[in-house]
């Protein structure tokens, strides 16, 4: 079996390539340190929480490629990535990350914009007379 587990996540707009390899727990977003990527606590958090699921913290460095979408996007893609990853190391692990809702790709996308009204839900103003 191979040294190195890669797996993607997607969410909204967000694309994600993660690349697990037993390590120290480095982890490293688009060649930055995922401190200085993701700048405050909870959104590093976010990142951890798959490990922090599995019980597997600080034992794997992991690579990120991250295109398209925002912050939150991106982290959400992160998250399903690295559980995916994280599953084809180990496929004992799939409960676990079943049960943190890891596994679920979240299919919600931004509804398109509907032709003759302003944005995709919103009407123009009615005017009775």
């Amino acid at each position: 079996m191979s040294d190195s587990f890669s797996a993607t996540g997607r969410r909204k707009t967000a694309s994600v390539r993660v690349t697990l390899v037993p390590g120290s727990g480095q982890i490293t977003v688009n060649k930055r340190p995922f401190e200085e990527y993701f700048g405050t606590l909870s959104l590093q958090n976010k990142v951890l929480h798959p490990f922090q699921t599995a019980n597997v913290a600080n034992q794997f460095d992991v690579t990120i490629s991250a295109k398209g979408g925002g912050i939150t996007g991106q982290i959400g893609a992160i998250q399903l990535g690295i559980a995916r990853a994280l599953l084809k190391s180990n496929p004992e692990l799939k409960d676990s990350l079943r049960e943190g809702d890891l596994l679920t790709r979240d299919p919600r996308k931004k509804e398109r914009k509907k032709p003759g009204q302003p944005g995709a839900r919103k009407r123009f103003q009615f005017s009775k007379r």
